[in-house]
């Protein structure tokens, strides 16, 4: 078997992917322009997995957990049906000027609502029966949020989990003060696990982990 390097596989397969949106390339350049962090940000390999899986389920009701700069939020609108919504949910409020710039200059901007704050306080407060919900904030909150959002989801729902592998550490010996490994793992664990649910674990960029309500 031939050994290729991550950055070279990833490379071909971007080539050979649909590409995104000029709307979205321009958000990932200001995003690395002007955002610490910006390897956050989805790109276009897990965006446009975000907008195939979304436009598979069609959901009427989205849910987002970590908005970042918008990127992903807007590759999930994409799947949405004609009268759906995306309610995203962002703590960091420095971010919300560039979220909605390009969320306004979207063909969405009718259907994707943004909220800042905790990610838990707003489950809680959103009275919706989630068809798709993304995952990508706080590591040491994954348990609280799948706890509180599995209540909501409807039967056959999908929620995609990101960063499960965590640079490849959830394999590796864990430091004692190693909190967000730990949480991970124990995260992961919990959900294989759950007899309410089925699971798939995909060796995806950080890991992305679908899981679909029974």
């Amino acid at each position: 078997m031939h050994t290729l390097n991550n950055e070279a596989i990833e490379e071909y397969c971007e080539n050979h992917t649909q590409d995104e949106s000029d709307l979205l390339k321009s958000l990932e350049r200001e995003t690395n322009l002007k955002v610490l962090r910006p390897r956050m940000i989805s790109g276009k390999l897990q965006g446009r997995f975000l907008s195939f899986i979304s436009k598979l389920i069609q959901p009427q009701y989205a849910l987002e957990l970590g908005t970042y700069t918008g990127y992903s939020a807007l590759c999930l609108a994409e799947g949405l049906t004609a009268n759906g919504e995306l309610h995203t949910v962002e703590i960091n409020p420095e971010l919300e000027e560039l979220i909605l710039k390009y969320v306004d200059q979207s063909p969405y901007s009718e259907q994707i609502f943004l909220h800042i704050g905790d990610g838990n306080d707003w489950i809680n407060k959103l009275d919706y029966c989630w068809d798709l919900v993304f995952i990508d904030a706080e590591k040491k909150d994954y348990f609280q949020y799948y706890e509180n959002i599995l209540p909501k989801m409807r039967k056959g729902g999908i929620i995609l989990v990101d960063n499960l592998l965590w640079s490849g550490k959830v394999v590796e010996e864990v430091a004692k003060n190693d909190h967000e490994t730990q949480a991970i793992l124990a995260f992961n664990q919990h959900v294989q696990q759950d007899q309410r649910v089925t699971n798939l674990l995909l060796p995806f960029r950080d890991g992305l982990m679908l899981i679909e309500k029974l």
